[in-house]
């Protein structure tokens, strides 16, 4: 008997914790998740568990009623998925759902059981996990967008007596500049609450965030930390799992999945009829002002007329390859957000302040050190789906066509005895012993 299995699914650090708000998927319509009662019924008799009690119920079901759910950890919402089959068996036989599974079946008949196989191969089935699925995100992104606007967050650093209100995301980034204590980006988590709560536990139970190991006191688990580089958590431990967005994305993946997720796969795959495919034009932005272009040529020319930057001159004087180039991008783009003038040291209130100060001092086209920005921290985005990066020079492209001025012509390996004795590398290895 085979049985559907979800193919897992689903999105990396930065160094400062500045991003917007990401972009999720458009929330689906809401389905009707039924009552929230205490206790779990069985789908077939009058027998309760509490919620705490799964596994109970699932025996239960699979001794008393030869009923098998696959893949219960991918059900989103258990309760509603035992009470809406609970009224479908109540309507028709199970065998129109499920499939049966005969056990002993070369045993005499009174010793053979039928067993019955409830899975996401069935449609009914499928759409329901979905939708569940659905259900659950939608409310997880109402849960982050109320604790993004909750104004009464108030807690100490986990690492000094520093107090921190309202944004929470300052806290993380406190913790992250000042600590070195790492958890991703705040945006990226839900729950924030109960999450520093964990990890304050565990401090207070002198364990280790990273290896959770448990130490004697205090001063030698902060020792261990430093030492060790162990400020970060063990992204392994499931208990993690339920604060971070990513694994709410998609039905039956966490992050681990979405980060082993392999495109080369997709070239296995059947070759289709993409005659229909209407790609939307794709809108790069400006580094200093909201403005949007869909070529690189027409974006790059505004940046250079309007705001006296021209990056291609830049890329030209500098010498910049195309990572370089992503880096500088994305230092501007940090600077710009923080409202940091990249031309001197200035700090300003806001975006239309730093950029006044800019064109009257002329610092726009001023750059630091290159030492400053090309780093590599700046690989990462700023901005989510940042389309002025895709739209850089690939330096490779020169690259390739310097090198079609000097082809490169393989030595003939048929005659390889021959070629050990007039091979140039002989006469490298010749002058390299005589230079040693």
């Amino acid at each position: 008997m085979s049985r559907g299995h979800r193919s897992a699914l689903s999105k990396q650090d930065i160094k400062d914790c500045i991003l917007e708000p990401l972009s999720f998927p458009e929330s689906p319509g809401p389905i009707t998740v039924l009552s929230h009662a205490v206790y779990l019924p069985c789908m077939f008799c009058e027998q309760l568990y509490k919620e705490a009690e799964k596994d109970g119920l699932l025996k239960h079901m699979v001794i008393e009623h030869k009923l098998v759910i696959a893949d219960v950890k991918l059900i989103a919402n258990f309760r509603s998925y035992v009470l809406y089959w609970k009224k479908r068996f109540s309507e028709q036989p199970i065998t129109d759902f499920c499939s049966v599974i005969k056990t002993n079946s070369e045993a005499p008949e009174e010793q053979q059981e039928n067993f019955f196989l409830l899975c996401d191969v069935l449609p009914e089935d499928r759409v329901l996990r979905e939708e569940l699925q659905q259900e659950r995100l939608r409310i997880i992104l109402e849960q982050q967008q109320s604790e993004r606007s909750d104004k009464s967050f108030q807690r100490l650093c986990m690492f000094c007596d520093e107090e921190f209100k309202v944004n929470r995301s300052i806290l993380f980034k406190h913790m992250k500049e000042e600590h070195s204590f790492n958890v991703g980006l705040p945006d990226n988590l839900v729950y924030c609450n109960e999450f520093l709560d964990v990890l304050q536990k565990k401090l207070d139970n002198l364990q280790c965030l990273y290896c959770e190991r448990t130490f004697r006191n205090k001063s030698t688990l902060k020792d261990h930390m430093r030492k060790k580089q162990h400020r970060k958590i063990k992204a392994q431990n499931q208990e993690y799992d339920r604060f971070y967005i990513i694994n709410y994305l998609e039905l039956g993946k966490n992050w681990e999945d979405v980060q082993s997720e392999d495109d080369r796969a997709l070239g296995d795959t059947n070759e289709e009829d993409w005659s229909d495919w209407e790609e939307l034009p794709v809108f790069a932005v400006c580094l200093f002002c909201d403005k949007q272009a869909a070529t690189n040529e027409e974006l790059l020319g505004h940046m250079k007329d309007i705001h006296h930057f021209d990056l291609q001159k830049i890329k030209v004087d500098l010498g910049l390859n195309f990572y370089q180039q992503v880096k500088l991008v994305n230092f501007i783009r940090r600077q710009i957000h923080q409202c940091r003038c990249h031309g001197c040291p200035e700090k300003f209130q806001s975006k239309t302040e730093l950029i006044t100060h800019m064109e009257k001092y002329s610092h726009i086209s001023v750059l630091p050190e290159r030492s400053v920005w090309d780093q590599p921290q700046y690989y990462f985005p700023t901005y989510e789906n940042d389309s002025l990066l895709c739209t850089l020079s690939d330096s490779e492209e020169e690259t390739t066509a310097q090198n079609e001025e000097f082809p490169v012509i393989g030595e003939d390996l048929s005659r390889l005895e021959a070629l050990r004795k007039t091979s140039v590398l002989n006469q490298l290895v010749r002058d390299s012993v005589i230079r040693s």
